[in-house]
């Protein structure tokens, strides 16, 4: 791919600025909320990020470190130089009502910088992407191609979905996983935002460390226990605790489930009738979050359309020739001409990135004729279906996906 156009150029040169903004943004923010940081390091970051933030933002538009610091807890567009629109930047927080980091802001972040690394490898002579921090390998691509390196297709599967239904557990059990061992690296202590008195909870739809707060409220306060994922609290991985007056673990009240979704939709939907119970974090590890963002959380609908079109009788292939797109479903009647769909998965919180990045990819760079993204990103398609249709590939939900190919193949589906 060849960026030739000043119109072109300017659009990516606008990600790389939006991009270091919610980078220095985001860093900044962690400084500010991580509990046990001393002072002078926390001074330190913030003064970096600041750097950052004047880089990004360039000499015509000047910032100085107080306004930077009050920022930080308002709408990340009042960062955005003039002249650059701030799109999924506009509304957003980078640091919620409990002081905690917004999951948003961690997957814009990464997904902005997904997109600029692409750009950065189909074309070297972009001179929009030379920040050195996008040359890092992100942990998702590592995990990937340790797994890849193996050249052995049974091995893969089993290793990714192993990433996928196991993001945390006692050590001994994930020790027994069938992983390279540079991959069980990847698991790391409980983190502390999801550890309450020594006690954590695996969130229903994922199983990863969901995050506890406290609040105050009038005559005391309660606990809370939300997953990271907002699509998954929405779906009711959200609870309430009281706290104990003595060492015992909490246990958890669920808060008001969402309406049960219509007859398509319920076939994906994950069982949420149980309620998580108090894990101890010791001897217990988990993914570290950008694997289980970019493996474990989009790996859920793949593993759950896999499994549901073979339960119906399909023919359906996880991840073949090594990841070179997520999903190979062949379609039609059972005595008739087969047709084989190649699938790919996504979810991405902005639409924006995901467009840019297929069409920086000019369409999926595995050959797939098929993007799906899970139910709750439902809004998305009318964008990706106007940019997927210049490179010959549609765009629909996962369960539209398995009503189609059942359909296509005799079955039923819900």
């Amino acid at each position: 791919m060849t960026i030739t156009t000043d119109d072109t150029v300017r659009t990516f040169d606008d990600v790389r600025v939006r991009s270091l903004v919610l980078r220095a943004a985001l860093r900044a923010a962690k400084a500010m909320t991580t509990p046990g940081l001393e002072p002078r390091q926390r001074l330190a970051t913030l003064m970096e990020c600041h750097g950052m933030m004047l880089a990004a933002r360039g000499p015509v538009s000047p910032l100085p470190f107080a306004e930077f610091r009050g920022a930080l807890r308002g709408d990340l567009a009042g960062l955005v130089p003039p002249g650059v629109n701030p799109l999924d930047l506009a509304g957003m927080l980078v640091v919620d009502d409990d002081g905690q980091v917004t999951e948003d802001a961690f997957d814009l972040d990464l997904e902005q910088r997904m997109l600029l690394d692409t750009v950065r490898k189909l074309d070297r002579a972009a001179g929009v992407v030379t920040d050195r921090q996008l040359r890092e390998e992100i942990d998702q691509e590592t995990a990937y191609m340790l797994l890849r390196r193996q050249g052995d297709q049974g091995v893969y599967v089993a290793g990714r979905s192993d990433l996928i239904r196991h993001p945390a557990g006692p050590v001994d059990d994930l020790c027994e996983l069938r992983l390279p061992p540079l991959i069980v690296d990847f698991y790391q202590d409980i983190p502390f935002g999801s550890v309450f008195r020594g006690w954590w909870f695996p969130c229903p739809v994922c199983a990863w460390p969901m995050r506890l707060t406290v609040r105050k409220k009038a005559g005391g306060s309660v606990g809370a226990a939300r997953c990271w994922h907002g699509a998954h609290a929405d779906m009711g991985a959200s609870y309430l605790f009281r706290l104990p007056v003595d060492a015992s673990p909490p246990e958890l009240l669920p808060e008001p489930s969402p309406p049960r979704p219509g007859p398509r939709e319920a076939v994906l939907y994950p069982d949420l009738t149980g309620v998580p119970q108090a894990v101890p974090a010791a001897g217990h590890k988990a993914l570290v979050r950008g694997i289980w963002r970019y493996t474990t959380v989009p790996g859920i609908p793949e593993l759950a359309l896999h499994d549901r079109l073979a339960e119906r009788g399909l023919t359906v292939e996880l991840w073949p020739a090594l990841d070179a797109y997520d999903l190979l479903v062949e379609a039609g009647p059972k005595r008739g001409r087969k047709e084989q769909l190649k699938v790919d998965v996504k979810d991405y919180t902005s639409a924006t990135t995901l467009a840019e990045l297929i069409h920086a990819q000019e369409g999926d760079r595995g050959g797939a004729g098929w993007l799906v993204v899970p139910d709750h990103r439902a809004g998305q398609v009318p964008l990706l279906s106007g940019v997927c249709a210049k490179y010959g590939m549609q765009v629909a939900t996962a369960s539209e996906f398995g009503e189609l190919v059942c359909e296509k193949s005799g079955v039923s589906w819900a």
